[in-house]
């Protein structure tokens, strides 16, 4: 299960602007894995993980984004009733809060995943490694 890179973006909130920065990522082969985008404070935010962050970071820097990026916990969950109740209460168990989390598509398999945005990255991983394991997913 590995842990990666997580790209908050924080763009005008206006018709067109999330697009922009789609459409320039995908000119340059930047494929978006998982997305969440919300407004906040008259702004959108937008939470994204891509399959390449080091391109993704470049193509960002060439549009002058504003973003920061953050360590977060990528996980296969089987899709079946209870399993991210399974991976939530273990994570509540350790007394590790989930700050946010949402879902995405695994690039070579179109596998669901699930995205865990937690403050301690290390401490979450392998008890959502269990949670997977115990669900028949992968990391």
């Amino acid at each position: 299960m590995p842990v990666v890179k997580e790209f908050t973006l924080t763009m005008d909130d206006r018709p067109g602007t999330l697009g922009k920065i789609c459409r320039a990522l995908a000119d340059r082969n930047v494929n978006i894995i998982a997305a969440q985008s919300f407004p906040s404070s008259g702004k959108s935010l937008a939470r994204v993980v891509f399959d390449d962050p080091t391109k993704a970071r470049s193509v960002l820097d060439n549009e002058r984004a504003t973003y920061t990026e953050t360590d977060v916990v990528k996980v296969n969950l089987a899709n079946r009733p209870g399993e991210l109740a399974r991976a939530a209460q273990k994570l509540g168990d350790a007394s590790i809060n989930i700050n946010h989390l949402y879902c995405g598509i695994e690039p070579n398999s179109n596998a669901p995943l699930v995205i865990f945005g937690v403050a301690e990255v290390g401490k979450a991983t392998p008890l959502l490694e269990q949670a997977a394991s115990a669900a028949g997913g992968r990391g």
